[in-house]
């Protein structure tokens, strides 16, 4: 299972609009998820899971690309699932993004977020890094990695206190699941964890 430590991955900042439109495109797709997240822990309760997942999912859609990320974390074993499967697993990973933040973002109680404005270069790649604050708690780092593909930047990695990978873990889990089951039991088992969310 992935660690519960990813229940706080991809937090974003609050940094104006205009910041983002003004500097480095790779802090657009931050800042939407920063907003969206915001918006579904300010819906909290009253929105219900249902709710919060609805308006998080277009928000993860324009943020993420989730495609890559799943041929990623799949890594070398991607070429030899069929076609449909693929299909399948990149939907499952979707799913479970969305359910992750639709469980662990549904209350808001006056938390705080913090973005560098420079974005660090990374090959061809770009890192943002952000920082979560909640009273009563130590700050969190959290860093995003973003590649350019039709000119626009998305979210492909999220480094929680910026040294575990999101990517790396979900590789990690993936290969021990497909290396026992195949890949129909990894779009099962990534259900499973989506499934949790849901109540």
């Amino acid at each position: 299972m992935l660690s519960t430590t990813f229940a706080l991955i991809a937090i974003a900042s609050p940094v104006t609009g205009a910041l983002a439109q003004a500097g480095d495109p790779a802090l657009v797709p931050v800042q939407a998820l920063c907003d969206g997240l915001i918006g579904i822990m300010k819906g909290g309760k009253a929105a219900g899971y249902g709710g919060r997942s609805a308006t998080i999912g277009p928000v993860v859609d324009r943020s993420f690309d989730i495609p890559l990320m799943t041929r990623l974390a799949v890594g070398g074993g991607w070429t030899t699932v069929s076609p449909a499967d693929q299909t399948a697993l990149v939907a499952a990973v979707r799913r479970l993004t969305i359910a992750q933040y639709a469980r662990n973002f549904d209350s808001w109680s006056g938390q705080s977020f913090t973005i560098v404005p420079k974005v660090e270069a990374r090959g061809t790649d770009r890192l943002v890094r952000t920082t979560l604050l909640s009273k009563g708690s130590e700050p969190v780092a959290l860093a995003y990695r973003l590649r350019e593909s039709g000119g626009t930047f998305r979210i492909i990695d999220v480094f929680y206190r910026n040294s575990i990978s999101q990517l790396a873990t979900r590789r990690a889990d993936f290969a021990r699941v497909l290396s026992t089951g195949g890949a129909k039991a990894l779009i099962a088992h990534l259900d499973d964890l989506a499934a949790k969310g849901n109540n």
